[in-house]
């Protein structure tokens, strides 16, 4: 049951289940934002970007993750004739939306293959009738002759292709399913296009436009920078260590690990529950039920670790993430963007963390290598790579070069990573890097980083005696640095080019042309020094909404209620309203209705269904002189 008033009457509204009409009676994209989601203004290119739509313009729209890229199609859709038609890649994904939609009034459904046949008919019915405002539906099922054949026969307002970087062939998520959206603009002519993406290249973003077939699209290009998003990256000691201390700091907190491969996703989530935190493993290779529930649970309970690989990427709609750890090195910037972008979606602060190693490189271009992908295709991807690597090591600002990469830029330094506030000190890399190319020359070029660690430690292994390194001219030159700092020295060398992890050869390091200007001393070198402990925590202090401790009784009574109507509901607890709403609401205290709409998140129908209860608890809170 959900939280009632327990000070006496006053006025409020209490909850009504009445729909939003069809189409409002005020037909302008601002009352619909205003009355409707509870905002005040719009954000960005939002206003123009469904201008476009209204005026039956077809419009590529680039967005960050968190930015508001769902109401640029779903006001419109709103707005005019007809039904909204969504392309969207996973089930999940579509039941977030909707369900979200329908706490709002909005009329909204999805056809997928989680449904009963007797729960698409009802849909399909709905359609038919002219009362759904959005149809969600997958690639795959678009691509039927029985879908599209049902879609001629209704009117569409527009068509919104979501996710649509996964046309590009070029892009870090392609998709052949979306091969096809290309025939929508001759299936349906003359409904208007949209298609929105979070991140895309140059490159991507013109075939996205070539393979969707746009018509003379208008560009909308926001900026990429996620100011709420704090980015850190360490060297790899003791990953798991590292990961507790991280983790032990956001102790009640949804947050996202990644892993590269599906044995590390649950071997980690098993080691986390043992140390005291709630986690579950997703992955492809889970048993499709085990999936489902696994984020049914991560999206509705507070305080879930969900520990994943790459699967778990796209389509998470849980904007109160408060951090996302990478324990292995991503693929590219893209998809580190991407994969951090699921961190702060409701613009509260939120931490993304990354441990990564030599050995992270040798997988990844293992991976590649073993791929059935054209070398045109591998060389581009190799290319990603080394620039992630070289953005890993990296001595100043993270932000900067991260937003330059999408095209985007600042004018100074953030002021929120690791590269700000905690900037690494550089030392005079040069004859440190010379002794390691000679050894990786001297052995033949057949070895990995541990190996030639080794030998410039002076170790008498067996793998150095059975190989005579020992002697070399180059066996223990490097006794005047630790083993540590010849692994960072490796890193180093290899994000700058001048050396290339093998990975047919087992990740044995192999010279390459620009080896040779370091050898001569033609180019000197400054290299990053690795911090002796993890990064601190101080710009949480700084940055994270604290709540007072006379505050935090009334904090924990408006949780409490807005998580018993989200059982209530059976919604997540973020649909009823985000933390950055609670905030607001903590802050203004309203004890009226009017004074409720004017707290952001808070449009007339959530006030309808939910302000008699929270205004409930505020009044309770008035009642007691807290």
């Amino acid at each position: 049951m959900a939280y009632r008033c327990k000070a006496g009457p006053f006025t409020a509204t209490p909850p009504q289940s009445q729909r939003v009409h069809s189409r409002p009676m005020q037909n302008t994209p601002k009352h619909i934002l205003n009355t409707v989601f509870g905002y005040p203004e719009f954000r960005g290119q939002q206003q123009a970007i469904i201008e476009a739509a209204l005026e039956g313009r077809d419009s590529l729209v680039l967005m960050p993750t968190g930015g508001g890229k769902s109401l640029c199609y779903q006001i419109p859709a709103m707005l005019k004739e007809g039904t909204g038609l969504v392309v969207s890649p996973l089930i999940a994904l579509m039941q977030d939306q909707v369900a979200a939609l329908s706490e709002l009034g909005i009329e909204a459904g999805f056809l997928n293959s989680s449904q009963s046949s007797e729960e698409q008919q009802q849909v399909i019915a709905r359609l038919r009738q002219g009362s759904l405002q959005l149809l969600y539906v997958a690639p795959e099922r678009l691509a039927t002759g029985h879908t599209r054949a049902l879609l001629r026969d209704v009117p569409l307002s527009l068509i919104a292709i979501d996710e649509a970087h996964c046309v590009s062939q070029w892009g870090h998520d392609f998709r052949p399913e979306y091969m096809s959206l290309g025939e929508l603009g001759s299936l349906f002519p003359g409904v208007p296009r949209m298609a929105v993406t979070a991140t895309a290249t140059g490159r991507t973003r013109d075939e996205i436009v070539d393979r969707l077939e746009l018509n003379s699209p208008e560009i909308f290009i926001a900026s990429f920078d996620r100011p709420n998003i704090y980015y850190a990256v360490h060297a790899k000691t003791d990953p798991r260590s590292q990961l507790l201390k991280f983790v032990n700091a956001h102790r009640g907190e949804a947050g996202i690990v990644y892993c590269l491969s599906r044995k590390k996703t649950e071997s980690t989530a098993e080691w986390l529950c043992q140390q005291g935190l709630k986690a579950l493993p997703y992955h492809a290779g889970l048993d499709s039920d085990v999936r489902y529930e696994n984020q049914r649970r991560f999206i509705l309970e507070d305080g879930l670790i969900i520990v994943a690989t790459i699967a778990f990427g796209m389509g998470i709609d849980k904007p109160d993430v408060r951090f996302v750890a990478h324990l292995d090195l991503p693929k590219s910037m893209e998809s580190y963007y991407q994969e951090t972008g699921r961190a702060g979606r409701d613009g509260e602060p939120a931490d993304a963390w990354m441990v990564y190693g030599l050995q992270d490189v040798v997988r990844l271009r293992q991976m590649l290598d073993e791929s059935e992908a054209n070398d045109e295709y591998k060389r581009y991807e190799g290319y990603k790579l080394d620039t992630l690597l070289g953005w890993c090591e990296g001595t100043g600002c993270r932000r900067r070069p991260l937003l330059e990469y999408f095209g985007d830029a600042l004018a100074e330094d953030c002021g929120n990573c690791d590269g700000c506030l905690l900037p690494a000190k550089t030392w005079d890399g040069t004859e440190a890097a010379q002794k390691l190319l000679s050894a990786v020359y001297r052995t033949g070029q057949r070895f990995g980083a541990a190996h030639l660690v080794d030998v410039l430690l002076g170790k008498m292994t067996d793998k150095i005696r059975q190989n005579g390194h020992d002697k070399l001219s180059v066996f223990g030159i490097g006794q005047d640095l630790a083993a540590a700092t010849w692994r960072s020295v490796a890193r180093q060398l290899i994000a700058a080019g001048h050396l290339r992890a093998d990975a047919e050869r087992f990740g044995a390091l192999v010279l390459t042309q620009s080896s040779r200007g370091v050898l001569r001393g033609e180019t000197p070198l400054q290299f990053r020094e690795d911090p002796k402990a993890p990064a601190k925590t101080a710009r949480r202090a700084a940055k994270t909404r604290v709540v007072a401790d006379e505050d935090l009784a009334l904090w924990e009574a408006l949780r409490a209620c807005r998580q018993s109507l989200a059982e209530e509901h059976n919604v997540p607890a973020y649909v009823i309203f985000h933390d950055r709403t609670l905030h607001e609401l903590l802050a203004v205290r309203p004890q009226s209705e009017a004074e409720m709409l004017s707290v952001s998140g808070i449009g007339q129908t959530k006030l309808e269904r939910y302000g008699f209860d929270f205004l409930c608890v505020l009044r309770d809170n008035v009642s007691q002189g807290a």
